[in-house]
């Protein structure tokens, strides 16, 4: 049985779902202006599930009063990296920290190679697995 169907990259909230319209994509937006979230942009070309450190586009956006901002700075990371995963992260800082409160992903290559997963036996029938993304076996820059 296979539980992703697509075989995209699933991280952050609406994975599963088709591609969000750049209007749903503000109605995301302003969701976490009015509840006071900061935003920020960021864009990699490995999207290895343990990679949580992305590039960050521009600076964190905060004190916004509409989506417009954000939309801005997310058209100009896509035409900078088109062929990138692209996330908008949205910042809570209520409890005097910055804890990410929404993420999604709003822009993927072309063609996603995805992952391959080797496994290894070890002592007394132990199974380890590893998980390689097939984009990192060329060089960053080169993967898309």
């Amino acid at each position: 049985m296979m539980s992703n169907p697509t075989g995209r990259i699933t991280q952050g909230q609406f994975s599963f779902l088709p591609e969000l319209s750049d209007a749903e994509i503000s109605a995301q937006i302003d969701y976490g202006l009015h509840r006071g979230y900061a935003w920020s942009v960021e864009y990699t070309d490995d999207p290895h599930p343990r990679n949580t450190y992305w590039e960050m586009f521009g600076m964190p956006m905060f004190d916004l009063k509409d989506a417009a901002g954000v939309m801005l700075e997310l058209q100009q990371c896509r035409s900078t990296f088109p062929q990138h995963y692209i996330r908008l992260m949205a910042f809570d800082n209520t409890r005097g920290i910055e804890s990410i409160a929404m993420s999604f992903i709003v822009n993927r290559p072309a063609k996603e190679p995805g992952f391959g997963i080797a496994r290894h036996e070890g002592a007394g029938r132990t199974m380890q697995y590893t998980m390689a993304g097939y984009a990192a076996q060329r060089p960053e820059g080169e993967r898309y």
